[in-house]
Formats: C-alpha cells, sequence, structure tokens
C-alpha cells in the first residue's frame, strides 16, 4: 500500500595575439549589434575577419575567455562564433553554449541547449531535459556551479532519493549568459566530477551598456493536457559613466502543465510462487507454463499531472573603483510550485494471485504474458476437483495527491584584486534550499474479476461493475494515509586564489583554498486513519481520458476510462480525516525511521598549477589536494520492532575522513593555423549520492522491495585521459575528434540479497497484512518482519568509459543556411559485468539552422541509444530505457530592432518514453509526455 518510498588570472603570453584577437572580437560585436531586422546574415567580409581571429586566438588566459564573454552576440551565428572562440581559447577540452542575445537562450530549457555540444545527453522522464551525463558518465557523478559556486538543491518529487546531480530546469534560460561543459580538468577546478564540470555564467553589469532592457511574454501550450500556460521574463542592467558600478536584474515567471500518461510494471515474479493454486499446479504439470516463467506483478494505467510554476530573480552587483579591485555581489531567489496529481489503476495479480488465478499463458520464451482471476463471489470449478466461491482480488487506484514547494536562496560576494604580476580572487557565500513536500493518498479498492495482458491491461470481467463508484471502497479498513517529507540542504562555501605572472615559458602560478560545508536532512511522518469510504462518497467523480490508441494501441477500454474523482476532493477528504497532525513522528513508526536522516560534507581543498606556453605550445599542470570528512546519521534497527518515539540508541553516525591527490595535465599545440591539438589527463574522484552513503533503508511494503545505505562507500576515482584535434577549416566553423578513456578505479553500483525488514502495513492493519502476505508474497511473521529484497550499494571494483565523439560546425557562406553537428560513441564497462547507469553507446545530435534578413529558423534532432535507469520503486530492479528520439523546432521574426516573435514545437514526434527490465519482453514503463508548442514576445533596447 504505502510508496515510501577563473580562473581570474590574466597572462602575458603572447600579447600581440591576445590584443589582435580582442580587437577583432569588437569588430565582430560591432557588426553584430549594427544588424538590423532586414540584415541579419553576415557578409563575406564579416567572414574573413571571424577566420582571423579563429586562427589567432591561442591564449589560454581566463581574461582572455571573460572580455569575450563581455561581447554582446546577436542571432544564432553571433552565438555559435563566440562558444568556439571560447573553446579555442581554453587550455582544457571545453565546450560552450552563449546566449544569442540578452535574455535569449537557444532553448526552453538550459539542459536541452546543452545537447548541442558533443557527448552531452540529457534524461526527459517528464518530457523536459533533468539531468545530464557527459561523456557517458551518470548525472549525479558531475557536478554544476553558477559563476563558480555550488547551488544547494533539494528534489520536487515525493519519495525520490535526491542525488548530487544539477536539475537544470530551475533554472531560467533568460538568465544564463553562457555554459562552459570542462571535460577534462584542471588543478584550478573543484574536485567532485567524474566525467566533466558544468560552469553556467550569468551576466555581469560591466559587461553590457548601460539601460540595456529586454522583456517576453508568452505562452506554452501541452498538447496532450490541452492546456497552455503564460510565461514571462525580464532582464535590466545599469552602469555608471565612469564604469565603475553596475547592477543588473533579471526576473522571470513560468508556468507549464505536465501531463505524463503511461503503462507501468512493478516487477516480475515467479509462477513458483503461486503453485499452491491448483488451476497453475496443473498448468504446471501438463506443461503449458513452467515455474521458471515470469509473471508480471500487476499492469499499471498511469497519469501524472502537474502544474509547473517558477518564479526567479537573480541580482547582480558590480563595484570596480579602480584598475586593480573588483568587488560582485549576487543573490538569487527561486520559488516553485512543483505540486502534482498522480492516478495508478492496477489490478495486484501477484499479491492476490495463489488463491485467484485461474490460467495462466505462456508466451513460450520464460515470460507469462496474460491471466485470468476470478472475482470476489465468483464460482470457481477448480483443476483439483474442489468447487469454491472465490476471494476477493486486488485492484486499487492509487490517488497521489501531492504538495510540492521548493525555495531556493543563494547569496555570493567575491572580490579580485589585479596587482600587475599578481592578483588575488575571493570568493564567500551561503545556499539554502527546502522543500516541505507531502502527499495525500487514499486508495480504493475493486474486487471484481479480470483478465490481465502485459500489453493492453486488466479486462475487468463486469465493466459496468468496475465503473460504479459504488464498489470502489476501503479495503479491509484502510483507505489512505497522508505522509509529510520535509527535506532542507544548506551550502556554506568560501575561496581563496592567487595567481602571480612570470615572462617565461612557466608564464603563470595558480594558487588557492576552498572550503565548502554541505548538509542535507530529511524526515517521513506517516499519519494513517483516514476515514474509510466508497468512492461515491468522495464525490466529484468522473471517467478519465487517457492513453490512446496511437501511443497505446488496444490499450483496455476499463482502465484508459476508469474513474476518478477531483484533485481537491481526494485533498479535502484527507484533510477532513481524524489526522493527529500534531504528533511529532507522525504515526506509523517504521516510515519515521527508515527515512529520517542527516547528512553533511566538510571538504578542504588546496592547489598548485603552472600555466606554460611558448611560441604553439601552451597548457599547464598542476596538483590539488583534498580532504572529506562526511557524517551520516540515521536510525539503525537492527532486529528491534520500530516504536515511537525512537529508542535515542537507534540514531547512529557513521563518520569517514578521506584524503586525495589529484594530479592533472592539459597540453595544447596552436600555431595559429586551421588545426588545434589538445592531450590531457587527470585524476578525479566523485561521490554517490547522500542517501547511498546512510545507514538506514528506503523500503516498498506492497512488493517487499527496498534500497539501503552503505556509510562505508569510497568515492568514485578514476584516470583521465583525453585526446583531441580540432580543425577550424573555414570562417566560424570547426571539424573536431576526440577520443577519451575514464578508467573507473572503483565503480560502485548495487547488489541485491534478501533482508528481513519491519513492514508497516502491519501497525497500520494487522489483518490487511496477514491477508495479504503470510504466506503468499513472501516469509512474513506475526510480529510484522517480512524478507525483503533490497539492494544495497557496493563498490564492484574497476570500471572504464571509453569513447570517441565528432562535432561538427559551419555556416554555408552568406546563404544564411548553417550546420551544428555532432555525434558521439562511449562505452561503459566494468569488470563485474555491470552497465554503467545513464550510459548510451551512441548519441547523435544534427541542428541546421537558417537566418537570414528578419527570419531565423532551426531543427534540432537528438537521438540517443538505450541507456540503464534507475528503477520504478524503491528498491526495484534497474531498469533500462530504450532508444529515444527528440525532435525540435523553432522560428523567429524580427519586426524590428526592437521587436521580435519566436514560436518553439518540441518533442514533435510524441516520442514514447520506454524501460524494460532485462530485454524488451520484461516491459516495465511507457509514458507519453506530449507535444509542447511555445509562442514568445520579444523587447530589447
Amino acid at each position: 500500500h504505502h510508496f515510501v518510498s577563473e580562473r581570474g588570472y590574466v597572462m602575458k603570453f603572447r600579447k600581440s595575439m591576445l590584443s589582435a584577437s580582442i580587437a577583432t572580437a569588437l569588430l565582430f560585436a560591432a557588426a553584430a549589434q549594427a544588424q538590423d531586422a532586414t540584415a541579419q546574415d553576415q557578409t563575406t567580409t564579416d567572414q574573413q575577419q571571424a577566420q582571423t581571429t579563429d586562427q589567432q586566438t591561442s591564449s589560454s588566459s581566463q581574461s582572455d575567455t571573460q572580455q569575450l564573454q563581455a561581447v554582446q552576440v546577436v542571432g544564432i551565428r553571433a552565438s555559435l562564433w563566440q562558444s568556439l572562440q571560447t573553446k579555442r581559447a581554453a587550455d582544457a577540452t571545453v565546450d560552450v553554449v552563449t546566449a544569442e542575445d540578452i535574455g535569449k537562450f537557444p532553448n526552453t530549457n538550459v539542459a536541452e541547449a546543452m545537447t548541442l555540444m558533443p557527448g552531452v545527453t540529457i534524461d526527459r522522464r517528464f518530457g523536459q531535459g533533468e539531468r545530464v551525463s557527459i561523456n557517458g558518465t551518470d548525472p549525479s557523478l558531475n557536478l554544476s556551479f553558477l559563476d563558480g559556486h555550488p547551488i544547494a538543491q533539494v528534489d520536487w518529487l515525493y519519495g525520490a532519493t535526491p542525488d548530487r546531480g544539477f536539475d537544470y530546469s530551475i533554472l531560467a534560460p533568460g538568465m544564463v549568459g553562457q555554459i562552459e561543459v570542462y571535460k577534462t580538468s584542471e588543478a584550478r577546478l573543484p574536485s567532485g566530477s567524474l566525467g566533466g564540470t558544468v560552469i553556467i555564467h550569468s551576466r555581469k553589469p560591466l559587461d553590457l551598456k548601460s539601460n540595456t532592457f529586454s522583456a517576453s511574454v508568452g505562452e506554452v501550450y501541452n498538447e496532450q493536457a490541452g492546456s497552455g500556460k503564460p510565461n514571462a521574463a525580464l532582464f535590466y542592467n545599469w552602469r555608471n559613466d565612469t564604469d565603475t558600478f553596475g547592477f543588473n536584474i533579471g526576473a522571470s515567471h513560468y508556468e507549464e502543465k505536465i501531463d505524463r500518461q503511461g503503462r507501468e510494471i512493478f516487477g516480475y515474479s515467479p509462477v513458483s510462487a503461486f503453485a499452491a493454486n491448483p488451476n497453475v499446479a496443473a498448468q504446471i504439470a501438463d506443461g503449458s507454463i513452467r515455474p521458471t516463467d515470469l509473471m508480471p506483478q500487476e499492469v499499471n494505467a498511469a497519469y501524472f499531472q502537474q502544474n509547473r510554476k517558477r518564479d526567479s530573480v537573480l541580482v547582480n552587483l558590480q563595484l570596480k573603483p579602480n584598475d586593480q579591485w573588483d568587488f560582485g555581489l549576487s543573490g538569487m531567489y527561486i520559488k516553485e510550485n512543483f505540486n502534482n496529481w498522480n492516478q495508478s489503476m492496477y489490478g495486484f495479480a501477484s499479491q492476490t494471485g495463489a488463491t485467484n488465478i485461474t490460467s495462466l499463458t505462456s508466451n513460450g520464451s520464460g515470460f507469462i504474458t496474460s491471466g485470468h482471476l476470478c472475482g470476489e463471489g465468483d464460482a470457481v470449478n477448480w483443476a483439483d476437483g474442489t468447487t469454491s466461491t472465490c476471494g476477493a482480488t486486488n485492484t486499487y487506484i492509487d490517488n497521489q495527491v501531492r504538495v510540492s514547494s521548493l525555495v531556493t536562496k543563494d547569496l555570493h560576494l567575491d572580490a579580485g584584486f589585479n596587482g600587475g604580476t599578481w592578483g588575488m580572487q575571493a570568493q564567500v557565500g551561503i545556499s539554502k534550499a527546502h522543500n516541505n513536500e507531502a502527499q495525500y493518498f487514499i486508495e480504493p479498492a475493486y474486487h471484481g474479476g479480470y483478465t490481465f495482458d502485459i500489453d493492453t491491461g486488466d479486462h475487468f470481467d463486469d465493466s459496468a461493475a468496475a465503473a460504479n463508484p459504488a464498489n470502489w471502497g476501503a479495503f479491509g479498513g484502510w483507505f489512505g494515509n497522508a505522509g509529510i517529507a520535509p527535506f532542507t540542504a544548506k551550502t556554506t562555501y568560501g575561496s581563496l586564489d592567487f595567481h602571480v605572472d612570470f615572462n617565461s615559458f612557466i608564464n603563470q602560478l595558480l594558487f588557492g583554498v576552498r572550503y565548502v560545508d554541505d548538509k542535507h536532512s530529511e524526515q517521513l511522518r506517516v499519519y494513517g486513519g483516514v476515514n474509510p469510504a466508497q468512492m461515491d462518497q468522495v464525490g466529484d467523480i468522473s471517467l478519465t481520458d487517457i492513453l490512446d490508441n496511437n501511443s497505446f494501441p488496444g490499450f483496455s477500454p476499463d482502465m484508459r476510462h476508469h474513474i476518478q474523482s477531483s484533485r481537491d476532493n481526494i485533498l479535502d477528504w484527507v484533510l477532513s480525516s481524524p489526522l493527529d497532525w500534531n504528533d511529532p513522528y507522525g504515526a506509523d513508526p517504521a516510515s519515521y525511521i527508515n527515512n529520517t536522516w542527516d547528512f553533511a560534507q566538510k571538504t578542504e581543498e588546496a592547489y598548485a598549477q603552472l600555466n606554460f606556453g611558448a611560441d604553439a605550445l601552451r597548457g599547464n599542470v598542476g596538483v590539488r589536494f583534498v580532504k572529506n570528512k562526511i557524517d551520516s546519521s540515521s536510525y539503525v534497527l537492527g532486529s528491534a520492532t520500530p516504536v515511537l518515539p525512537p529508542d535515542p540508541s537507534w540514531w547512529q553516525t557513521d563518520s569517514h575522513s578521506y584524503t586525495d591527490v589529484l594530479p592533472s595535465f592539459n597540453l595544447v599545440y596552436d600555431n595559429g593555423s586551421d588545426v588545434v591539438y589538445r592531450l590531457a589527463g587527470a585524476e578525479v574522484i566523485a561521490w554517490a549520492p547522500y542517501t547511498q552513503m546512510l545507514g538506514n533503508k528506503f523500503l516498498n511494503d506492497s512488493v517487499l522491495t527496498g534500497s539501503g545505505g552503505n556509510p562505508d562507500l569510497k568515492p568514485y576515482r578514476s584516470l583521465n585521459y583525453s585526446g583531441s584535434v580540432e580543425w577550424y577549416f573555414a570562417p566560424q566553423s570547426v571539424l573536431a575528434f576526440t577520443a577519451f578513456y575514464n578508467h573507473i578505479l572503483n565503480y560502485i553500483s548495487t547488489a541485491t540479497s534478501t533482508q528481513r525488514n519491519f513492514n508497516s502495513i502491519f501497525d497500520n492493519d494487522p489483518d490487511t497484512y496477514a491477508n495479504l502476505y503470510e504466506g503468499k508474497l513472501g516469509n512474513c511473521d506475526a510480529n510484522g518482519f517480512c524478507d525483503y529484497q533490497m539492494t544495497i550499494p557496493t563498490g564492484i571494483g574497476p570500471g572504464a568509459v571509453k569513447g570517441v565523439s565528432v562535432s561538427y560546425q559551419q555556416p554555408f557562406g552568406t546563404s544564411g543556411f548553417g550546420l551544428v553537428a555532432n555525434y558521439t560513441y562511449a562505452l561503459g564497462t566494468t569488470r563485474a559485468g555491470f552497465a554503467l547507469p545513464y550510459n548510451s553507446k551512441n548519441s547523435v545530435t544534427v541542428s541546421p539552422y537558417f537566418e537570414k534578413g528578419p527570419f531565423t529558423g532551426r531543427i534540432t534532432y537528438n537521438w540517443r541509444s538505450k541507456y540503464l535507469a534507475g528503477g520504478y520503486v524503491a528498491g526495484a530492479a534497474p531498469a533500462t530505457v530504450d532508444d529515444y528520439t527528440e525532435l525540435d523546432a523553432s522560428f523567429g521574426w524580427a519586426f524590428s530592432d526592437q521587436w521580435s516573435v519566436t514560436f518553439a514545437a518540441l518533442n514533435l514526434l510524441n516520442e514514447s518514453y520506454e524501460m524494460y527490465q532485462d530485454t524488451k519482453a520484461m516491459p516495465l514503463n511507457k509514458y507519453t509526455n506530449g507535444r509542447r508548442y511555445m509562442a514568445t514576445l520579444h523587447f530589447k533596447m
């Protein structure tokens, strides 16, 4: 029943080259800003100037990058040009996406824009890009920073387990000026990333003209939801006449209706589990099924609805009183309302199958594809010659009304000093996030017979009875509960970086220190006692209209059009029940004890890096010293029965300290011609998600599975190597080849074992517990303890991700047409034979564009091959996401220098997000999220 679930340094190297680069950049900026609605294409002269810059930019200094970022870009080609300049100037292997104009990032979602980079793939579990994988590595093993500092984050989905990956959906795209993805490490970069480090840059006040202003208003329409939602954004920048002080503010309001529909299967059970049933035994005996055949536990019609709202404000202040000092203060506030409502209708065949199965059908290849269960009161002639009246089946409609209100706050202060031959940069800040998430849950049950089919769901013996809300109600006196799960995160940080310049081959020394204190905590309070009722008493009954025949051909009408109450009625029913909200622990001991934890990680770092360069050769070599102290605290029960309040002795803290020495080098050969060569190597570390490093457990009491943590987990450690060749063969063009090899010394994966755990249903309703579990699903006793299949993280030894990527970018003369494309092959393996999570072997992005006169247009095709992801419920076996294709298009028209309109169409193929267990013969989940359309009116001055 319960799913408890900067480099800030200046190089002396090749001053004349740097001066020529910046001068050419400024000429290009002037040309870009002079574009009007009738002449946005670049001339041949512009292309030659850009080509000169491409050939001459070979300095690796960050000041070079910063000055290039200060150039205001306009249009697709200008954006791609600036990204290319930043890429070539860097010592490390870097890919870049730059905003096309003030407040105008190239996609509606920051993560989706990153797919223009080779080796970057995203996961779209709710139709939007949320999790970013770099060169085939798990998103949770790659860190992201805003203007060089971390951002505290909490998850929005009730029951989700938080990880270290960055949720890019929280960022308003209009606030972002540029994104850099470092695919090779440098000693100066913070530790903690296995595949790559992402630096997100906002716009600085003194980099823009005074009174720069942009605003937009539009609507996002979800075709599947049949609903549109408004969005708006504005940006204003001001600086004084002496260029010593400035500020800017970016604000946005974003709404979108999310509508996800799908079929879900929680897992599979062997037929042998139901051998006590005489009909099953007879079929085993006659050979029509085998005891090893796997039967789906249920087939679920899932319906997820959400109104996403996000209000964001980012303020930057900058003070530069003289040529030596530069101060900055920034503050960010994000408030998100991610309330959602999830419905799941499923006949739980594995829960009641031992006494109700009348027949099963095998596909002959080891899987049960369909079967029939008799309903309550049905007269049945069994295969052993007996006749009886069938007991109740268990078909449920889970109604999960979830409240999710996230607030993220960030305050950041930095100061820089440039003394000519030396300088320093300091920063301190604090970032907080919290979500007082809650779930209000009712679970009406129906007891009639049905036929289940792995592809088309459940077909009731009496459809009319199943459509009558009076036949759906509390089972065993249990009707629902309420769960309150506050989740908080807090990050405080500080760093001090120095640079010293030399007039020699070794032209710069970088050194510094960094401190981060990262804290996370969560509690779960579950309150039972929801008033039992029939659904007609809850009221406001209607029928769903989901799972259309185009995406789910032949799906059961009984499940496509099942009964539902309204979200508000369900919420009111739970809230009006006599629940003891003042109880500090809730009413369910197991839920509180198993899901209450604290996690703290303190990181102390120091580094030294030497930058060198002469003639065509440049690069850096350095080492980073890292010390991590980790305290993970949770309740550890052992064999004790959970009670409230919990025994203080159960609260245990595991403390570990780790010290690491991480060397790195980057070598670049760039003689100013068309070809640039790179070679890099580094030792890096990354950390498992927080919840994997705890001693507590996360249990799914309905299917007797669970997951637990392991406080003794050591960090991932990897030796990363990379080599690349970049051919800048034409103006604003590149063809690049990169080979990478990440030798992971101790990969962490999960192993499944049987553990004895307390089942919280025993506390809520002992009669239901006995009826459902004892002797049926597993080995449960009269005290509430059952055998659970638990997945526990553990080190599994060496692994590797090796591959190649090819990227191509070119505008085609003065035609207005151009193309950005990339392909990545990333093979992830482990010595133990485990697949690596989120590792797609192949990924492709092709994005042709057109920009001429007042018109711009772009089509982006993105495809990634199958990859391993997390299971559907706590402790579920890892699931494989099938190949996924995304096709998007966007078009724009400029009415004048100030006014323009854009139209974007996303997920034009209405692609299904499909998951399976071991093979495609074991389907798990299949979702559609619908096509999305966005129309936006822009104004700038």
